[in-house]
This record gives structure tokens, C-alpha cells and sequence, in this order.
């Protein structure tokens, strides 16, 4: 047996009709869990859904919520608890960024909707399904943070805050979970060629300004991010928790001279 098979694990991944979440989500199908396809719209997580099934039948359900409500991801875990019998493998992917510019121009609204679902509602999901995972004596927990939680930036300067408080996030419940076997780690993604991240790729001095500090002098793309959470969600990981995988092509290292 593969040290990353899934097979018989059920994962719940928000934010996974698209882009990276999308990924984690067929990648972890394609290893054999049961998958659970999460955004704000139905008919998007019908779709990824469909697309997964065809390849693996039964292997993943679509249930859309909303990260900002405390009720829709309550919801989100009950009903894939009632389908699937349980969860193994949490990923809190979903992210929110209303704001580009400096820290100086954005509003107290933009601010508190960054730190409520980049932080509070991965709070919110991990308590729900935490102690299932407590109870049982394994699980894994998973949040997508960002190599902005490493670095500073002019234009994503209160994105970047919310997503170094992600790490704080998973070290501090690893240290909670810890004594019942329940991991939690955190991956920190460079750019990627996501619809999230399209303000960021799509303007070309950002773009060169960003490769011309990469080794690989590339951005990345969803599908090379999935694999650090089939690792992360599998045995291969079984001794790692509390910790950020740094995906991002070098560029946190950069070029040098």
C-alpha cells in the first residue's frame, strides 16, 4: 500500500469548485477518498462534483456554503457527516482578499471581512470537526495559507496579516490536538494561476517582478499544490504537525546574485 493511499478516508475541502481547492479535491480523489466539493454556489459544486464521479463513481458529493456564515459551515459538516459517515481530512482553503492597495486605504469593513474568513471561520470549521477527530484518535487538518503570511507586500498588506495568523492558528491547535493524534499543518502556496489570485498574475510587472525572484522563474498552478495536501492528509505525514510547506518555486529563497 502507497504511503499516501486514502482510501477509506472522507475529505471535506471548502473552496474546492475551482483553482487550488479544485485540485486538492481530485487529487485526493484520485488517491482514493471520498471527497466533499464546498463553495458558495450549488451548481459550481454540482459541476466539480460530476467531473470527479466520472472518473471515480461515488466518490464525491457537492455541498455549497458560505465561509462567513458560522450556520451554512455547521451545516456544511452535519450533511457530510449524515452522507458520508464521518470526516478524516479537513481542508480550509476558502479564502477572501476584497482589498489591493496599501494598508493606509482600506476600510474597517474590508479589514474585519478578511480576518472573518481567513481566520474566524477556519476557527469555526476546525472546532466542528475536531472533536470527532479528537474522539476517534486521528485526523488531519489542513489550511491553506499563503507565502504572504512570510513575506510583506504594499498591495496585500491585510491578506498577508490574515494569513500569518493562519499559522499561528495550526501551531497553536497542534499543540491542542496533538495528545489525541489530530495533526494540523498549514500549506503556504507561492502565485498561482488561480481565479483568486488573477489581480496578481494578470498584471505583467506584478508577474515579472514576482518570476524574475523565482529559481524556477515561473508561477505555479493548482495542481502543484495538491499534492503537499495529499501528503499532508496521508500516513506519509503521520509525524508532522504544526507546521507550514512552503510551495512556491523558490521564490521565498529568491535568485540572489
Amino acid at each position: 500500500m502507497s504511503l499516501f493511499d486514502l482510501t477509506g478516508k472522507v475529505g471535506v475541502i471548502t473552496g474546492s469548485s475551482r483553482g487550488i481547492g479544485r485540485a486538492i479535491a481530485e487529487a485526493m480523489a484520485d488517491q482514493g477518498a471520498r471527497v466533499v466539493i464546498s463553495s458558495r454556489k450549488q451548481d459550481a459544486c454540482d459541476a466539480v462534483a460530476a467531473e470527479i464521479n466520472a472518473r471515480h463513481p461515488g466518490a464525491a458529493i457537492a455541498i455549497a456554503a458560505s465561509i462567513s456564515s458560522k450556520d451554512a459551515l455547521q451545516a456544511l459538516v452535519d450533511e457530510s457527516r449524515a452522507a458520508l459517515g464521518r470526516i478524516d481530512v479537513l481542508v480550509c482553503n476558502a479564502a477572501s482578499n476584497p482589498y489591493y492597495g496599501p494598508m493606509d486605504g482600506i476600510s474597517d469593513e474590508q479589514f474585519r471581512k478578511i480576518f472573518d474568513n481567513n481566520v474566524l471561520a477556519n476557527h469555526w470549521l476546525i472546532s466542528m470537526v475536531a472533536p470527532e477527530m479528537r474522539a476517534r484518535k486521528s485526523g488531519s487538518i489542513i489550511i491553506v495559507s499563503s507565502i504572504g503570511g512570510l513575506t510583506s507586500s504594499t498591495t496585500i498588506g491585510a491578506y498577508n496579516v490574515s494569513k500569518a495568523a493562519d499559522f499561528q492558528l495550526a501551531r497553536n491547535l497542534a499543540a491542542e490536538f496533538g495528545g489525541d493524534n489530530v495533526r494540523v499543518n498549514c500549506i503556504a502556496p507561492g502565485l498561482v494561476r488561480t481565479d483568486f489570485a488573477r489581480a496578481l498574475w494578470e498584471n505583467p510587472e506584478t508577474l515579472k517582478a514576482v518570476t524574475r525572484g523565482t529559481p524556477l522563474a515561473r508561477i505555479g498552478e493548482p495542481h502543484e499544490i495538491a499534492g503537499a495536501a495529499v501528503y499532508l492528509a496521508s500516513d506519509a505525514s503521520s509525524f508532522m504537525t504544526g507546521q507550514a510547506m512552503v510551495v512556491d518555486g523558490g521564490s521565498t529563497i529568491g535568485v540572489g546574485l
